[in-house]
């Protein structure tokens, strides 16, 4: 057995055994995937492997601009993919990073630097302040230390550390503890030295399981995206079908196979659903820009749908609600005198004093954030003149520390620490005990942190072995809290208003978590703690869940545990997060989101979207713009199936009526150039829905392509249909001339194309909105329509090269006319089947209000 704690440490040949025995002191590598992997991966998709065979069979056919095209969006699909996908595999590597910094160890009596992974069990390692400790280690020495282990609690405050007792380390110790002899690998020496026994190294330590538990997880599969495959490979296998049989029934009943053959191409074009895909790409890339406008980094487009259907958010406290910076909140004097809503420059009379005697007994140069803020409250304080000549530490058998300052003379002691640390110092009567410890409650069921601060005289600079060799008198009380952000009780309602359900996970106590929980607006539950948490089984959990808003003193796994739970329970969960221990909860979510500025690399690479302002405000807002998204998108979606009924349904109509065919493969193409950016410039730039943030959130399980929706498309595509075949047959039936009957239906599928347009605008009834509501893109988009329109009309090459006849104004007002009177009609219908919506409620409304009548 090596005896550890002797003070030379291990030797060479000890530590090389450990090593051997043990392994590194890194994190295993996962299976690592390389970029061609992960490029043979998006290959195999059907969505982009549709849109590479679309490509294709449009540049065979000669179709060179549409051809090109597609395949830009392939390649743009496939470019962004793999990146994605290999920033991913950095995860792991950024947690060795953090998990192996370098070392300084004793070994055979002698101190040495060496590399973090060969720190070995039984080492003993030297802490320095702002270096990083290397492994989870047992202090045998502390020295006024403390340690920020931020990454694995996600808690910014420092916590002080103490060497062992003699008795063994308690192993149900966990990160964030006051007072432990246990430091943890990956954590910051804030503050003080020490000597520690290394207990556990590489996946051992705390964070080591971290990692693990990281590397079992997988991202959440978006689910627009196999909707869409799924209704990708339906149509084009109908289309398939439906063309084929046009080629079949040509050739027998007309006997002329080229034509037969020109026929089913033009059909199978007609019916090709390119546009699913390209709508998917474009709207979830403009998704990215547009929401990172408002502060939000995407990494995962598909993330950007999911976002406006989450039904719970998991945030943290410190930085993301809070400010994450400590500032003086609450100052108490002896006489009752309090003072809240602390600003530096509003400080006067005993409250200045109190300030000045607590930054007093702060270090000169401070790091630790309630130091300071304390010297923000005294900005005076650098003016004094007076000297440092002489301090005492904070030691775990008392819990305070003072400075002695020398004014020309004048020798002043100035103490802060623990309240119940302070009253000893000052030997408080009982009556002056009580009215101190009603106040440090007071300030603690605010979720305020409470320094006690007092003041002594020494007679001279022999000084005394401690602190409590001198009669202090109690200057007062200080009350420090991280102030919520602004924007965050505003965005909280906005959430709540949207069906959302906020919920604070935090490492921090209940009482702290509890007050920014209602100073948020989130406290209408109930609050849990981790112990309470570790008591219950996942079923008791998930009954407990309904109720509870804000969990406190929550472990690593058990964040993991609580966005399981919700998961289970149908929740389409986001969760934020900024340390090393919130990133196996960040993948485990629907939506993980990282914070920007003070999130590290392991957090930021495994969530889907980065906060870059850490502002809880920017969240909501990408809700917002998720749920304009996914709006859009079903907007361009019903589109696609509407136009597509005209489109196919002339294209066939010729062929069962035994007529000449109306278009040809350079018709549709043509079609297309109209249709293309209308789904995937026009919609993608419409505004938000009036009720985007007033309507709870979808239901998960809802298709994107539901039966209404798509029997809503083929009752605007049929309607446009009809009309145009009843002009179609009329017009052949009164003689008009083949090519001018072309033109016209032509032009007259143009204006029910833009009619579809303005009638899926919105899902609503508007034909103000319909109409008039401002969209740059489809301004642009019918100015070259107009264009391309005066082009065919007044050039004879094109009208020969579409084999179209010259046509009339008349006929032109008609083709115009028939696009507005389906607008009308459309938009009536709409009107028409909200108005049973509409009764009910109003029947619900004069119930209740009868009902409320009727109360005494």
């Amino acid at each position: 057995m090596i005896d550890a704690r002797k003070p030379d440490g291990l030797t060479a040949a000890e530590a090389s055994a450990r090593l051997a025995a043990d392994g590194p002191n890194a994190l295993p590598h996962a299976g690592e995937r390389s970029i061609w992997r992960i490029a043979l991966e998006v290959l195999r998709e059907p969505m982009l492997a549709l849109l590479l065979a679309g490509g294709v069979a449009y540049l065979l056919l000669g179709d060179l601009v549409e051809a090109l095209i597609l395949l830009s969006f392939a390649l743009f699909s496939i470019l962004v993919t793999v990146i994605q996908e290999s920033r991913t595999e950095h995860v792991l590597e950024a947690l060795q990073d953090l998990s192996a910094p370098r070392a300084l160890v004793i070994r055979d009596g002698v101190r040495a630097h060496i590399a973090g992974r060969d720190v070995v069990r039984d080492d003993l390692i030297v802490l320095e302040p702002g270096g990083r400790v290397a492994a989870d280690a047992l202090l045998i020495e502390a020295a006024d230390l403390q340690t920020d282990e931020s990454l694995l609690t996600g808690e910014s405050l420092p916590v002080g550390k103490v060497a062992e007792m003699g008795e063994a380390a308690d192993s149900a110790q966990r990160p964030g503890g006051e007072g432990q002899a246990t430091v943890y690998s990956g954590s910051l020496v804030a503050r003080g030295t020490g000597i520690a026994r290394v207990t556990a190294t590489g996946p051992r330590s705390e964070i080591g399981r971290i990692g693990q538990s990281l590397a079992t997880l997988d991202t959440e599969a978006p689910r627009l995206h196999g909707e869409v495959n799924r209704i990708v490979l339906w149509c084009a296998t109908g289309g398939a079908v439906v063309a084929l049989t046009v080629v079949v029934l040509f050739g027998v009943l007309r006997g002329s196979w080229i034509d037969a053959v020109l026929a089913g191409i033009a059909i199978g074009m007609s019916l090709l659903p390119e546009e699913f895909p390209v709508v998917l790409t474009v709207f979830l890339a403009m998704g990215s820009w547009r929401i990172g406008k408002v502060g939000v980094l995407t990494r995962r487009a598909a993330a950007i749908e999911t976002l406006g259907s989450a039904t719970v958010l998991c945030t943290d406290k410190t930085g993301t609600l809070t400010e994450n910076r400590m500032s003086v909140a609450d100052l108490w004097l002896p006489s009752g005198e309090t003072m809240q809503g602390v600003s530096a420059g509003a400080i006067a009379g005993g409250f200045a004093e109190l300030a000045r005697i607590a930054a007093l007994a702060s270090a000169i140069d401070p790091t630790d954030p309630m130091e300071v803020a304390l010297h923000q409250a005294a900005p005076d304080i650098g003016q004094s003149g007076a000297t440092l000549v002489h301090a005492y530490a904070l030691r775990p058998e008392l819990l305070a520390m003072a400075n002695a300052w020398d004014d020309q003379g004048a020798l002043t002691l100035a103490a802060k620490g623990a309240p119940e640390a302070i009253a000893g110092l000052c030997r408080l009567a009982p009556d002056a005990l009580a009215r101190m410890t009603a106040a440090v409650e007071m300030m603690a069921s605010r979720g305020i942190r409470v320094l006690a601060v007092a003041t002594a005289t020494p007679r001279d600079q022999q000084w005394a072995a401690s602190q409590r060799d001198y009669h202090f008198a109690l200057t007062g009380l200080v009350g420090l809290a991280d102030p919520l952000r602004a924007s965050v009780p505003d965005a909280v309602a906005q959430c709540l208003g949207a069906g959302i359900r906020v919920v604070m996970i935090t490492g921090d106590y209940a009482a702290t978590a509890r007050s920014i929980a209602t100073q948020a607006g989130i406290a209408g539950g109930d609050v849990m703690t981790g112990a309470d948490l570790e008591a219950l089984d996942d079923a008791t959990l998930a009954e407990r869940l309904k109720t509870v808003t804000v969990f406190a003193r929550i472990m690593p796994e058990q964040k993991l545990r609580i966005v399981q739970a919700f998961k289970t329970d149908g929740e389409v969960v986001a969760m934020t997060g900024d340390g090393v221990n919130d990133a196996p909860s960040l993948k485990a979510a629907h939506i993980g989101i990282a914070m920007g500025k003070r999130g590290t690399d392991v957090a930021r690479e495994a969530s889907a979207m980065v906060l870059l302002d850490d502002d809880f405000g920017s969240i909501v807002q990408s809700v917002r713009l998720g749920r304009r998204i996914y709006d859009n998108i079903r907007k361009a979606m019903a589109f696609i199936f509407a136009v597509h009924v005209p489109i196919a349904g002339l294209a066939l109509l010729p062929l069962l009526l035994n007529m000449p065919i109306l278009f040809g493969p350079i018709h549709i193409a043509l079609l297309e150039m109209v249709i293309d950016p209308v789904c995937a410039l026009v919609f993608e730039a419409e505004r938000e829905e009036a009720d985007s943030m007033t309507r709870r959130p979808r239901d998960p399980a809802e298709p994107l392509f539901s039966l209404p929706m798509i029997g809503w498309s083929v009752l605007q595509g049929g309607l446009a249909f009809a009309m145009l075949a009843t002009v179609f047959v009329v017009e052949s039936r009164a003689g008009m001339a083949e090519a001018e009957l072309r033109a016209l239906i032509f032009f007259a599928l143009i204006t029910q194309v833009l009619a579809l347009t303005m009638v899926n605008r919105s899902f609503g009834p508007s034909l103000g909105a319909a109409v008039l509501r401002h969209n740059t893109a489809l301004r642009a988009v019918i100015a070259a329509i107009a264009a391309v329109t005066a082009l065919i009309l007044l050039v004879p090459w094109a009208q020969t090269l579409l084999k179209f006849g010259s046509i009339a104004w008349p006929d032109m007002a008609l083709a115009a006319g028939l696009g507005v009177l389906l607008l009308l009609a459309l938009e009536a219908g709409k009107a028409l089947a909200r108005l049973p919506a509409i009764r009910l409620r109003l029947t619900k409304h004069s119930v209740q209000t009868r009902m409320t009548r009727k109360q005494p």
